[in-house]
């Protein structure tokens, strides 16, 4: 759950820079600026959510560090660590050094928000554990995806530049490739946000940790960030048919 409201934020920041060009593209452009549109109302509820459950504290009084702790030794996972990581919402699950991040609104709060996004980050470290393929896949993906980011704009600028003179669309077609791959990644991480949800909500349910109404709230507030990644896919998604359209329409 790597910053959760920073996979809406980036995409539809990156969404927003095909204005830096000019270009105009009608049902395209309606689209992402939908999209944005949702993002915003999905940031706002989590938000909500997420302060709202925060106030609710655990039954069993533990800590979201010692949930995961928990969480982690009674699915047979010994080799990762449970640490602390500044900000809000920046919780993650580190395969690099082995680590389950919790931020300070997680680390040692005592709420059921705070163990729902702890466990979620466990789900992760048990994925890992398990070798569970969409993560594998994933993560194959991050250093190809991190450097067809970075490079995307800048590549798809030259391209429409080279389009201008040459009528050439080939350059302009490999910067919507790059863009394609991190739209990919976004879908990839679907499944793999919603099975870690899935794996934190079935522990906490067949432990006992929580159950009625109680494990509704973590069910809910876990509902709700993962729907920041999806957003986050169809703003990926929508980019990408933007650029085709644009690019299409310039070839013609």
């Amino acid at each position: 759950m790597l910053d959760l409201l920073q996979a809406v934020q980036d995409y539809s920041a990156y969404g927003y820079q095909t204005g830096a060009l000019g270009i105009s593209s009608g049902g395209s452009i309606l689209l992402m600026g939908a999209i944005a549109i949702i993002g915003w109302i999905v940031q706002a509820r989590l938000q909500s959510v997420f302060s709202k459950y925060s106030q609710v504290p655990m039954p069993n009084g533990m800590t979201g560090a010692e949930m995961a702790e928990k969480m982690l030794r009674e699915n047979n996972v010994h080799n990762v660590k449970v640490i602390h990581v500044a900000g809000q919402l920046t919780d993650h699950f580190n395969p690099t050094n082995m680590t389950v991040n919790l931020s300070d609104s997680v680390y040692s709060s005592r709420s059921i928000a705070a163990a729902a996004v702890a466990c979620h980050e466990c789900g992760h470290a048990i994925q890992h554990a398990q070798g569970y393929a969409p993560l594998v896949m994933r993560s194959a993906l991050v250093p190809v995806v991190s450097f067809a980011s970075r490079a995307a704009t800048w590549v798809i600028i030259l391209g429409i530049a080279i389009m201008a003179s040459t009528n050439s669309t080939t350059v302009a077609w490999i910067g919507i490739g790059m863009i394609a791959m991190s739209a990919l990644f976004s879908i990839i991480t679907l499944p793999v946000e919603y099975n870690a949800s899935e794996r934190a909500l079935e522990w906490l349910q067949s432990s006992r940790t929580l159950q009625g109404v109680q494990l509704s709230y973590a069910k809910e507030s876990l509902r709700w960030a993962a729907r920041t990644y999806l957003v986050a896919a169809l703003s990926a998604i929508a980019t990408v048919i933007y650029y085709i359209s644009l690019i299409s329409r310039r070839n013609d």
